[in-house]
């Protein structure tokens, strides 16, 4: 495979871990990184949407795609999945924690005990697993980036109520990715997270709302809009851009940033 500078495609000879790359912000980052010439894993549950990414990526004949039936909430099925990116292609370069869900939105004393268990590791425990595994193999590759996705909920805007579990989870990340830039400095793996705002994706069906929740739910009303400089929400290709510019050498001096993409929602509210 020829190299970026005879090509001009950023990513060419590189791999890409990206979960949650079925649908939404996972599905656009892995076709942005894929144009640019990465090899590309596909981390998500199999489906259709997810054989459609693969299928829109092998359709461009730049680098290679394979996916994996990962549920990020499974440490063994993650960890299988890494080996077998690593059997394929050798190495692991730039990998996008991106897969998450809303899980239950209801009043705290009515969350089930499982349903915030499950919340939490899914999003926070799927990051430090899809971290923790791929770590071995990256250090081996003498630098790399790392990309979480985590919210402007729970870090910037608390007025989704009954959200207490995404949103804690969600904070943790941040967290962890400053912990983790720290920690991986000395072995060139720069590791930044992204905070977006509303953004049209199909995360809403993984989200079980609950029939209390407007026992506790405050009235909020926009005139404008809930995003002042675009006026709705944003779109997965526009995150897209901000992941590939992280995993680029053009973000090269950058690590434990925690980068908000959200048309100034959170400002509003």
């Amino acid at each position: 495979m020829s190299s970026s500078s005879e090509n001009g495609l950023r990513f060419s000879g590189k791999t890409a871990i990206v979960t949650g790359a079925g649908s939404g912000i996972g599905k656009a980052a892995a076709l942005k990184l894929a144009k640019e010439g990465a090899n590309i894993a596909l981390f998500d549950l199999i489906d259709e949407r997810t054989e459609e990414t693969k299928q829109a990526i092998e359709q461009m004949r730049l680098g290679q795609v394979v996916s994996y039936d990962v549920d990020i909430s499974d440490p063994k099925r993650v960890e299988k999945s890494v080996k077998g990116t690593i059997d394929t292609f050798g190495g692991i370069d730039i990998v996008f924690a991106n897969a998450g869900i809303n899980g239950v939105v209801a009043p705290i004393e009515d969350i089930d005990i499982q349903d915030w268990h499950n919340t939490i590791n899914t999003n926070l425990g799927g990051t430090f697993f899809t971290v923790k595994f791929v770590l071995p193999h990256m250090k081996k590759r003498n630098g790399g980036s790392i990309i979480i996705t985590s919210s402007i909920n729970g870090n910037y805007t608390f007025s989704n109520i009954g959200m207490s579990a995404y949103s804690t989870s969600k904070a943790g990340q941040v967290a962890f990715a400053k912990m983790a830039a720290l920690e991986l400095a000395k072995f060139k793996i720069r590791v930044n997270v992204i905070c977006p705002g509303a953004i049209t994706t199909h995360i809403d069906q993984s989200t079980d709302t609950s029939e209390e929740l407007s026992e506790v739910s405050i009235k909020m009303e926009f005139p404008e809009g809930r995003q002042p400089l675009s006026h709705g929400p944003g779109t997965p290709d526009q995150v897209a851009e901000l992941v590939a510019f992280l995993a680029s050498d053009a973000s090269k001096h950058i690590t434990g940033a925690q980068i908000v993409i959200d048309g100034a929602e959170s400002l509003l509210s």
